[in-house]
């Protein structure tokens, strides 16, 4: 059985800053309310005009990605594509990245487990490597939580917390015995799932039928019952988030004789500093060994471990040799680990 290894990382996030001061502009919130609960001082969102899209941005960190994989993308035999905000209701974001990067007719597959997606589809990468179906796989996360979020009082919990990006890494087979992906490890629970989710629109909920919802309802304080903006119920997640995350984590490095020790490099999904400091405590790891990039980024979602696993490596803090432990959990409720010998 072959070893797949992460050649090479990209990201890519839109130039327009958004900080917490902005949004107290437009809601009635501030910079105090949200450090205090999320520990975010800003984000980047799409901004009108500027030709960023969920797609377009996985391209971008795509091409970086490639380019310091020294791969190309006509060497790519499968592309996984992880989001919650695709351009289209379909077909999905793999076919286009196929289409922008001038791939030819490889499979292109696109994974819809939310904050879980990017390690989902690590996963999925790994074991098309690890049978010898495929060589290279480009693993793409990429999200637009901007264009379908509510800016106003009623929606702030959670559009405070949301931002743009993408990140993207290349998978190939590797050549050094030991090195590279050695396990991951994917949850699930549904019975959990409205508790973090966007019912609409929806074939159960279709947009003509939203639209006429809202204007019967005629005034703001009955569009609280259309679902066409995210939910979350807030304390009940973090209630599970840092339990699971401590389950799969351990789940992680037993798998492979670990203790938490052995972790040089812990990169959590970015859902909330909070969760990643609780977490951080409970392991009783340094601050070198944990990567919080949520203050810059906000919640990327199925973007936010490639990009903080990217910004990690481009500044010196995954080197070859580590053991680093990626971890996720979010809307499903599904949750997720990786672990990985750099």
């Amino acid at each position: 059985m072959y070893q797949s290894k992460i050649a090479g990382l990209g990201k890519y996030v839109p130039e327009n800053v958004i900080t917490n001061d902005d949004l107290s502009k437009i809601m009635d919130t501030n910079d105090a309310w949200i450090q205090e609960r999320t520990g975010i001082k800003e984000r980047r969102h799409i901004k009108k005009g500027d030709g960023n899209t969920t797609a377009s941005m996985g391209a971008k960190a795509a091409k970086i990605a490639l380019e310091r994989a020294n791969i190309s993308k006509d060497d790519i035999d499968l592309i996984v594509f992880a989001t919650l905000s695709p351009d289209y209701y379909f077909p999905g974001c793999g076919v286009q990245i196929q289409e922008m990067l001038e791939i030819h007719t490889c499979p292109a597959l696109d994974i819809r487990n939310q904050c879980s997606g990017f390690i989902y589809g690590l996963s999925v990468a790994d074991q098309f490597i690890k049978t010898g179906m495929y060589k290279n796989v480009l693993l793409i996360g990429s999200e637009n939580h901007s264009g379908g979020l509510d800016f106003t009082t009623r929606g702030r919990s959670v559009s405070v917390i949301f931002g743009d990006g993408a990140g993207a890494a290349v998978l190939t087979r590797s050549d050094h015995n030991g090195q590279g992906v050695l396990s991951t490890h994917l949850h699930s629970e549904g019975k959990h799932a409205l508790e973090l989710s966007l019912k609409g629109p929806s074939t159960n909920h279709w947009v003509p039928e939203i639209i006429a919802e809202n204007k019967a309802a005629g005034d703001e304080s009955q569009l609280e019952d259309i679902p066409y903006y995210p939910y979350m119920n807030g304390q009940f997640v973090f209630k599970n988030a840092v339990v699971r995350f401590s389950e799969v984590i351990m789940e992680g490095l037993k798998a492979n004789g670990m203790d938490v020790s052995d972790v040089d490099m812990l990169i959590p999904h970015q859902a909330n500093l909070r969760i990643s400091q609780f977490i951080q405590q409970k392991f009783k790891l340094r601050d070198d060994q944990v990567y919080n990039n949520i203050q810059k980024y906000g919640n990327t979602t199925a973007a936010s471990i490639p990009i903080a696993l990217t910004e990690a490596w481009e500044d010196g803090k995954v080197k070859e040799g580590d053991t680093i432990v990626l971890a996720a959990f979010g809307s499903g409720f599904t949750w997720a680990s990786a672990v990985i010998e750099w």
